[in-house]
């Protein structure tokens, strides 16, 4: 089964937001929206989802799920936007309750805060099936980016979330709380044990200069040109290069506000007695 899909690629986060739908059932799934957001004013707005918003009433699309592969560190997720439209089910990997735990402390959040899961509205085991209209879905864990990733195969697609890039940028960082590059290794593993056509989508695409952005790839052109983790190179020898790596990069540039809302399946802190919402900067604790 080849699912047909809609990509929305954000050039200021450079993030790919997707539609997957049934097209004779009329059921889709979006994965990955973004929540536009100037960190220089606060203001949000919302560029992106009104193109995914368009493309649904277009087709005439009913959402049955709003599907994060994680919480991003370098976007504002838009799904409890979208779910006032559309509506749907916001899922999540069963693992985020941990780096809900992480983030409470480090943001000294509410003592309140859950740390289950909640308010997603469902949380993935592995492996476990679902259904997108006629179409079904399997969950694959993948952690090692952040203990909670998962990505989501539908027929011949697998959406990968920041496990992996296009082949030639390489793989996800690993020095976020409670992320393992030596865990990262064994689950891009297990993507690349699938069956060498299948379809792989990327959720971000940081391009070098010298081409347009891209996020669709294959099994094989992974296994063959991925530049961190082509076919031969070892687990050793990967967490050497991850973790030396990643002790040079910056922090992203929205993780500090990302975080506090995705969290929380995409909605922003609780106002508070002027009727405004706020976000918090730690200082000197990331």
């Amino acid at each position: 089964v080849n699912p047909p899909i809609e990509a929305f690629f954000d050039p200021v986060t450079e993030t790919v937001s997707y539609i997957v739908f049934d097209a004779i059932n009329g059921h889709a799934a979006i994965i990955d929206p973004v929540l536009d957001f100037d960190p220089k004013s606060g203001r949000t707005s919302t560029l992106q989802i009104d193109r995914i918003g368009a493309f649904l009433k277009q087709r005439g699309l009913r959402v049955d799920w709003i599907l994060e592969t994680h919480a991003h560190a370098d976007h504002l997720s838009a799904a409890a936007h979208l779910q006032q439209q559309f509506g749907g089910k916001i899922g999540i990997g069963a693992a985020i309750g941990q780096v809900q735990h992480i983030f409470k402390k480090i943001f000294n959040l509410e003592p309140d805060f859950p740390e289950d899961g909640r308010p997603f509205d469902h949380l993935f085991a592995a492996d476990e099936i679902f259904q997108i209209g006629g179409l079904q879905a399997k969950v694959l864990a993948v952690p090692g980016h952040t203990p909670a990733d998962i990505a989501y195969q539908i027929g011949d697609a697998v959406f990968v979330g920041d496990t992996l890039f296009m082949p030639d940028v390489g793989t996800a960082r690993c020095d976020f709380p409670g992320g393992s590059a030596a865990v990262l290794f064994q689950s891009i593993r297990k993507l690349l044990a699938l069956p060498a056509a299948t379809r792989l989508f990327m959720c971000h695409d940081y391009a070098p200069a010298t081409r347009p952005p891209q996020w669709e790839t294959t099994v094989a052109a992974q296994r063959a040109d991925n530049i961190h983790i082509h076919e031969g190179i070892s687990e050793a020898a990967f967490v050497t290069m991850r973790n030396a790596r990643d002790a040079t990069l910056e922090m992203p540039r929205l993780i500090l506000p990302s975080i506090q809302v995705n969290i929380r399946a995409g909605h922003l802190p609780t106002s508070e007695a002027n009727g405004v919402s706020y976000l918090k900067i730690p200082i000197n604790a990331l």
